[in-house]
Parts: structure tokens; sequence; C-alpha cells
């Protein structure tokens, strides 16, 4: 149905004459300590950077800058379209706020909706309840103009929007992502530690590793790690195999679609065995990995073994180890943590001089029973856990025995 002419309506009561951060179209969130990791791939994609701000980047995108970061980013959790903004002093002006926007022009009622809502020191009493003061007012503008509102799925919604509140202003924002970005579109299996696909891909940026150079991960559970090595060694679009929200908008250029698509596949490389390799002790769980590699068509490229990971030799004379060894209360009782992190650091001197060690914890003290010291430690989040990123370089022997010689005499 044709939209009907609206009505004008009185200016909002809240409208701001300027906002407090630079002005920018898009705003991309990721793991909090990978923002810098995200300015380099939006850069890439050809976005203009504003700000980069704790767990997210501020950016200008035109379409396809904005295809080309859904597309593309190892790091990117969402890309958000903004689309409104202003301040508020009363939770009715919220709900006017959200009215005033042409939702109609940006996706038909067919489509189906879902919102969220996210704030940082605002004086909300509840945010479920603004959440439905949301929803209410898209659904009140649909009616306004086209006589039906859109229908809601809080699953797998075509569209959904995003509403971010700070102590006095409100932004809303279309998701352009639909699904996050770690869900690549090929895994079948995750196990029960396992980390999100976006930090794996940070992990082994910040770890300096090249494809081409021997990549171990001792503990790879479901195969995060190694699958986004191996995406990263075949340069392979992450979102080759998903759709995005921004496919159900009516601005959305399908010619231009097909082109990007076809331009990061011609960068593709042919696949061949890489030297990666995984283990895990748990041969259900490395399972797992196996099923995930093959449906990344990485079924024959990645080497895996079950084993025990301190019964395992270097595969190369040198190379980058990076895992997600057991912390906290994945591996049972703090004793055994205690017990165990010690054979940990014996295990990397004997057999993997020459090699470099990248260890995520979110323990502050197990790492220090490893009987190494680090040569970095970079802070990150893993949801909300709290972690460091711990590199060693491994040497022959301990630095200990390396004793300056005596003076002369």
């Amino acid at each position: 149905m044709k939209p009907e002419p609206r009505r004008a309506r009185a200016p909002h009561p809240a409208r701001p004459e300027r906002e407090a951060l630079p002005p920018a179209s898009h705003f991309a969130t990721c793991p909090r300590g990978l923002e810098e990791l995200l300015v380099a791939e939006l850069t890439a994609a050809g976005a203009t950077v504003v700000r980069q701000l704790p767990a997210g980047v501020l950016f200008m995108a035109d379409a396809a800058a904005e295809m080309r970061a859904n597309l593309s980013s190892r790091i990117a959790t969402r890309i958000l379209r903004k689309v409104g903004y202003t301040r508020y002093r009363k939770e009715e002006h919220i709900y006017r706020a959200a009215l005033d926007l042409p939702w109609p022009a940006w996706f038909d009622v067919t489509k189906t909706i879902a919102v969220k809502v996210g704030a940082q020191n605002a004086p909300l009493k509840s945010l479920n309840f603004i959440t439905l003061k949301i929803k209410d007012a898209i659904c009140d503008r649909f009616r306004e103009e086209v006589r039906e509102r859109p229908s809601v799925d809080t699953e797998s919604p075509d569209v959904p929007v995003y509403a971010f509140f700070t102590p006095d202003a409100v932004t809303f924002y279309l998701d352009t992502s639909g699904e996050p970005l770690f869900k690549r579109g090929f895994k079948r299996e995750a196990s029960a530690a396992s980390i999100k696909e976006n930090l794996a891909a940070g992990l082994l940026m910040l770890s300096g590793w090249e494809p081409g150079t021997p990549l171990l991960d001792p503990m790879c559970g479901a195969g995060t790690i190694l699958l986004e090595a191996a995406d990263m060694a075949f340069k392979r679009a992450p979102g080759r195999g998903r759709h995005f929200a921004f496919e159900h908008y009516r601005d959305f250029d399908a010619v231009l679609w097909q082109r990007i698509k076809a331009e990061a596949k011609a960068k593709e490389k042919p696949l061949a065995r890489l030297p990666i390799f995984g283990a895990d002790q748990d041969r259900w769980v490395l399972d797992k990995a196996r099923n995930n590699l093959a449906a990344a068509g990485y079924g024959d490229v990645v080497q895996l073994q079950v084993a025990d990971a301190l019964d395992l030799k270097a595969p190369a004379p040198a190379g980058t180890i990076v895992t997600n060894p057991p912390y906290g209360e994945r591996l049972g009782e703090a004793d055994d943590l205690a017990a165990w992190y010690p054979r940990l650091g014996d295990w990397l001197k004997r057999n993997f001089a020459g090699w470099e060690a990248w260890i995520i914890s979110g323990d502050p003290l197990l790492p220090k029973l490893i009987g190494l010291k680090a040569s970095r430690r970079i802070p990150l989040f893993n949801g909300t856990i709290e972690t460091r990123f711990l590199q060693y370089r491994l040497i022959a022997g301990s630095m200990r025995d390396k004793k300056a010689p005596a003076p002369a005499g």
C-alpha cells in the first residue's frame, strides 16, 4: 500500500542543537580491546573513521562501505546505521522521538522487527518498558502511514532496531548486520569453552601470526582459532556464507551487493594444505572441530589429532602457539588448575624452543604459575570476562641459567 502523506507534527521539545559526539553515520561494535584492529578494517572497507570508543568505532560510510564492512570485517560484532538522535528529559520524550522517525521510508511493513536497548548511566526506571515504548512508536508510525503494523520477531527479525541511551540523549540505529557478525554462517557446533570468532581473529592479529607460519592450538576445542586462521590464510571474506539485515531495507542495491561479493571472491586464494595444527584430548570435542572445518571447506587443509596438550611435540622448528587454555571453573577445582599450569610452562620450555606462545587467560593468578615471564600483556574482554593476552618468547633452557660470566681476575 502506498504511504499516505503524514500530518505535520509539532517540534520535539528536546530536539538538540548539536550532538555530544562528532557526527557519524555508523557505529561498529567489537570486543573491548580490539578497537584499533577494527579501525584498520573499516578504513580498508572504504569508511572514514570519526572516533574510536571503548568497544566500538564511530565512522562515516556510504552503501558500499557499509556492505564491505559487514562482509569483510573479522573483528566487528555489529554494523549499526544511525537514523536518529535526540536529547530527552522525560521518558515520554523517547516515545515521541521514535514516532517522529520515518520508519516506513526505511523498510516495508511486511518485514519483522525487534527492538533492543542499551544504556550507560541513563536515568531510566525500566529498559524493558522503554523497549516496548519504542516498539509501539514504530508500529504507530506505520499505522499512521500505511494503516498496518509490522510484526515482531524477537528471535530472528528482518529489521533489528537498536537504541542506546546516555544520561540525557538517545541514539537510534538500524542494525545492518542482523545476526552478530561473529556468526560466520557455516560453523555447526561449539564447545562449552568456545570463544567468539571475532575475538579469535583478534588474537591471531594481535599475535602477529602470518599465514605460512606454522600455527598450533594445542587445546583447540571446536576449532574456532583454526577456522579463523584458515580464513585469513585463504583471504576469504568471513561473511561469505550468510545474509545481512541490510538486504531487507528499501535502499538495498542488489547490483552493488553482487559486485562487492564478486570483488571479495576474486581475492580468495586456492585451497591447499596449511601448516596449521590443532589438538584436543576430548575426541568428541575434536569431532566438532572436524565438522566445523569441513563445513567451511577446510576438512583437508588443517591437521588435527586427539592428544593431551602436554603430550604434543613441536610440529616445526619455529612457529606460533595461540590458545585459550582452561581457566576459571572450566577445568574444575582450583587445586587442579594450580597443579596444571606449572606443567604447561614446563611443556612449553621443553618442546617449543624457537616458538612464540600466546595464551589468553581470565584469571590474574594462574599465568604466574607457568614459570615464564610474559613479554607482553594485552588487556582484552572475552564477553564480560576481563582477560590478558600473554606473549611468551620461548628459548632453549631457562633465562635464569644464563648467568653473566664472572669478572676477569
